[in-house]
């Protein structure tokens, strides 16, 4: 039986530089981004905004150590793009490109979106060559990466064109397909023991859904096409709140309270099953599912900012050293 692969594999880097973040430190933008998505369609600008200046800056500092480490410690770098983490920098970045979308932003959108295709080919394809069984929550990332082009493509397509459209629609398609994979791979047992990316099991799904709402709205689709969309919208978002269910019961029955880089995998999934809620409400004409949508973002909000405390405390922690040392 194959190894749980339970952490990052990585090169450590000399004692003492900047430049120690672990790939998976992508997923802070990815819910600091999502949750400013959530906040601007729910009405609360200025707080979204505030969020996207967090995520803008955070985006900034992975992106100079993504650069730093392909550039000085190749090898290192190629150790931590084989592992799924890695492809938070595709995610992180399509979110970015969705936000500064709907700021009306939509030519820099554009180059984020030809960015983290460019990123999503690189990574996904040396992260497919390393896949084992019995994979923890962070697995379910080939998934998301690959639905983060999809949402932000539908979202330009207004703008872009129908190409866009449609090459949303491939992209929903194979992460629909990667996520059989990952779920495949998944090692179950994360469920009352994961440290946090357990929690990208229902993600994955929330920004499925999401991808679909965002082509419903496309004025692209009609007839049975739009139907098909309207349905694979409202039994995907059925399904993350399956497994936000039993993952929150789970949390509940065994509680992890202690931080971890990967609670930002909880957030995240929390913000986007708001989000994507939000969204299908507003295709489909569903109006408690903006209710949902509305009360599940401030959830995911309450858990950003205890993350945020937790982060802030392990790093007071790494700084000054205690008494007598």
């Amino acid at each position: 039986m194959d190894e749980p692969i339970a952490r990052t594999r990585t090169v450590p880097p000399p004692a003492g530089t900047w430049t120690d973040l672990p790939p998976a430190a992508g997923a802070v933008v990815m819910a600091t981004g999502i949750l400013s998505v959530g906040l601007h369609l729910d009405g609360s600008e200025v707080l979204s905004r505030v969020l996207l200046c967090l995520a803008a800056l955070v985006w900034l500092l992975l992106g100079w150590d993504f650069g730093a480490r392909l550039l000085r410690s190749r090898r290192r770098w190629l150790a931590d793009a084989d592992t799924p983490p890695g492809l938070t920098a595709v995610a992180a970045t399509t979110i970015m490109g969705v936000r500064v979308a709907l700021l009306g932003w939509s030519a820099f959108a554009g180059v984020l979106l030809a960015l983290a295709v460019v990123l999503w080919a690189v990574l996904l394809t040396a992260v497919l060559r390393h896949l084992r069984r019995h994979m923890p929550g962070a697995v379910f990332l080939i998934c998301v990466a690959t639905q983060a082009l999809a949402v932000l493509a539908a979202t330009l397509a207004p703008v872009g064109g129908d190409w866009l459209a449609w090459a949303g629609l491939v992209a929903f398609g194979l992460g629909l397909l990667l996520y059989v994979d990952a779920l495949a791979r998944f090692d179950f047992g994360q469920i009352a023991r994961g440290a946090g990316d357990q929690w990208v099991a229902g993600g994955a799904l929330a920004i499925s859904a999401l991808a679909t709402s965002k082509l419903l709205a496309s004025a692209v689709w009609s007839g049975s096409a739009s139907t098909a969309l309207r349905t694979a919208t409202l039994v995907l978002l059925a399904l993350d709140l399956v497994w936000y269910v039993v993952l929150l019961c789970s949390e509940l029955l065994r509680p992890r309270l202690r931080y971890d880089v990967r609670r930002w995998a909880t957030v995240f999934p929390l913000g986007m099953t708001a989000v994507a809620s939000l969204s299908a409400s507003a295709a489909t004409g569903i109006a408690w599912l903006g209710t949902l949508g509305s009360v599940l973002l401030w959830v995911a909000a309450l858990a950003w900012l205890l993350t945020l405390c937790g982060l802030l405390r392990a790093l007071v922690a790494r700084a000054v050293p205690p008494l007598g040392q």
